[in-house]
């Protein structure tokens, strides 16, 4: 699968002017460095992704846009290799990583994670070169209307290769499972490690159901991350508590577009505005992430539910 997937980046980006010219201005993309309470953090000046970052994900402005994951609507040159037998691996033309995929569900589905947690896994079984990574409706998903995961080339963000050395403790053990926490605040980061499946299934269903659903809303508010690597899964969970931070919305010199989702949290910032990369702190990072991930007691309080369900 890794080559076939090699073969269609290839031929899309001979064919296919748009993301011909993005994945060329990746090789001058700006990279700067940050450490953020001790963990590091890279920030990526990316303009392209300002059609990602910018979006409007609000009700009236999804119902007035057509759905640009649905097969109808995609450009007649993009084309796709059927996974599952219900969805699509496309080539990401506004990418972030120099291999970047969006694999959207064939049918116009809402964006959730609970009933396709075992495909996410599939996915990264059969394509082990990437990390797979799920945004939910309100934590930096571009299509909170249609069921989507995305992928990006393994070893692109810090946590995949700095994760173990944060490890603060283990919630518990399951069957071949194990569900650890980092100390990584203002970042709050549980990982299942898993040589089963099913118990890496079952462990996410746990963490699914402590967690708080707001008002409203019809799953927790989270990011996925998950990777297939010497025959067991890992797979980071980022529980969330807010979609944008308050710089997103700020007028003047306090306005930063910054919307985070999956690859901001494994440790790489995205920003599509050359002012805002210039001028990111790491203090900036760690406030971002404080609005948009769990508190520290609300993060504790959360690890005592999951191991009263286990």
């Amino acid at each position: 699968m890794n080559q076939t997937i090699f073969n269609l980046l290839t031929e899309q980006v001979a064919t296919w002017e748009t993301a011909r010219n993005n994945y060329a201005a990746l090789s001058g993309v700006q990279v700067k460095e940050l450490n953020v309470n001790g963990i590091p953090y890279k920030v990526q000046f990316n303009p392209a992704r300002i059609v990602s970052s910018g979006a409007k994900v609000d009700a009236k402005s999804i119902q007035e846009r057509k759905c640009f994951l649905c097969p109808a609507n995609l450009p007649p040159v993009q084309k796709g290799i059927p996974f599952g037998g219900h969805y699509n691996i496309l080539v990401n033309p506004f990418p972030i990583f120099p291999r970047h995929l969006t694999i959207p569900e064939m049918e116009h589905v809402d964006q959730r994670i609970a009933c396709r947690f075992g495909d996410m896994l599939e996915l990264a079984q059969a394509l082990s070169d990437y990390t797979i990574f799920y945004n939910g409706p309100k934590c930096g998903a571009s299509a909170p209307d249609h069921a989507h995961f995305q992928a990006g080339n393994k070893g692109f963000m810090p946590i995949e290769k700095d994760w173990r050395g944060q490890i603060a403790g283990k919630i518990a053990d399951y069957g071949q499972a194990a569900l650890w926490y980092l100390n990584d605040a203002p970042r709050a980061t549980l990982v299942i490690e898993s040589a089963s499946k099913s118990d890496a299934a079952a462990l996410f269903d746990i963490i699914y159901r402590s967690l708080d659903v707001k008002p409203g809303e019809d799953e927790p508010m989270m990011n996925v991350l998950a990777q297939y690597e010497a025959d067991r899964w890992i797979v980071f969970v980022f529980p969330r508590a807010k979609h944008r931070p308050a710089c997103y919305t700020a007028e003047g010199e306090a306005r930063l577009l910054s919307s985070p989702a999956s690859v901001d949290l494994g440790g790489v910032f995205i920003t599509p505005v050359e002012k805002d990369f210039l001028k990111i702190t790491a203090e900036d990072v760690a406030q971002i992430l404080s609005e948009v991930c769990l508190s520290a007691d609300d993060f504790h309080r959360i690890r005592q539910q999951i191991k009263e369900q286990i």
